[in-house]
């Protein structure tokens, strides 16, 4: 690669990066300011993000509907990607488009429905719809990961398993748990970091009841701008960067996103 090229890619990357810094200089203003470069120093912001009770209950509130959504959204994932890799079938993707069909349509198509339908079953509002709203439009992500640790596992381990006498239960649980355990994390932290950072979805179920950090960001620009806003921004930023190379660091990122190895080319 020579050196025109470097420049190139380095451009891109800091015209990718731009927004990110900005609001990164924002978010450290010492005065309450929309200005950049940032006029003194200050990481008050940031504390106020624990230290106000009511910017503190948001973030509490929505790391326990990522905590929670993820968590369901892996226990839907997992028996239907099982489901679709025993069985080889073509009616059975039609469970796979299932699977795939909220992630796909404009959230906010899927945000009305999921306004519609708990609206029509009297349970609008309650913070447990959001969990459950949450975890079917992020679905997607870890019924993926997990069917891609599925195709990973040789078959023939199963088949010498079940020959030496193992049910289904003890296969799974001592063969095919373990090798796709990787997929199963990284699929958690995918759909955490996306419902973490998720606004549409949580407002129409529950945005009049329960105020996560994305809502009380809205819901504070009607007052005026603070550097918090910003600042939770950045902790949003940090956190996906986290649990990204986390995963990275611990997995085949390559892989979990669907690369093939060089023996599969």
């Amino acid at each position: 690669m020579n050196l025109w090229h470097r420049l190139f890619f380095f451009f891109i990357g800091l015209f990718l990066a731009a927004p990110i810094i900005v609001v990164a200089g924002v978010s450290i203003n010492e005065k309450q300011s929309l200005t950049f470069p940032p006029q003194g120093f200050s990481l008050a912001w940031y504390g106020e993000i624990f230290l106000d009770p009511e910017w503190r209950s948001a973030f509490f509130a929505s790391l326990a509907l990522a905590i929670l959504s993820a968590a369901v959204a892996v226990l839907i994932a997992l028996p239907l990607a099982w489901f679709l890799w025993r069985r080889i079938a073509p009616w059975a993707n039609i469970f796979q488009l299932l699977g795939i069909a909220p992630f796909t349509l404009p959230p906010v198509i899927t945000a009305l429905g999921m306004l519609t339908f708990w609206a029509t079953v009297g349970s609008y509002g309650q913070p447990w719809t959001a969990v459950i709203s949450h975890a079917i439009f992020f679905v997607t992500l870890p019924l993926v990961t997990i069917s891609l640790g599925f195709s990973a596992i040789d078959r023939s381990l199963v088949e010498a398993a079940a020959t030496m006498g193992a049910d289904d239960s003890t296969v799974f649980r001592t063969i095919v748990m373990p090798l796709i355990l990787p997929y199963l994390v990284s699929g958690y932290a995918f759909a955490f970091v996306l419902s973490l950072n998720e606004y549409i979805v949580a407002y129409m179920t529950v945005g009049f009841t329960l105020e996560t950090l994305p809502i009380k960001i809205f819901n504070a620009l009607r007052y005026g701008y603070t550097p918090t806003m910003a600042s939770v921004t950045i902790l949003f930023v940090v956190v996906a960067a986290t649990v990204f190379s986390l995963v990275a660091r611990f997995g085949d990122l390559p892989k979990l996103l669907g690369a093939m190895s060089s023996n599969e080319k």
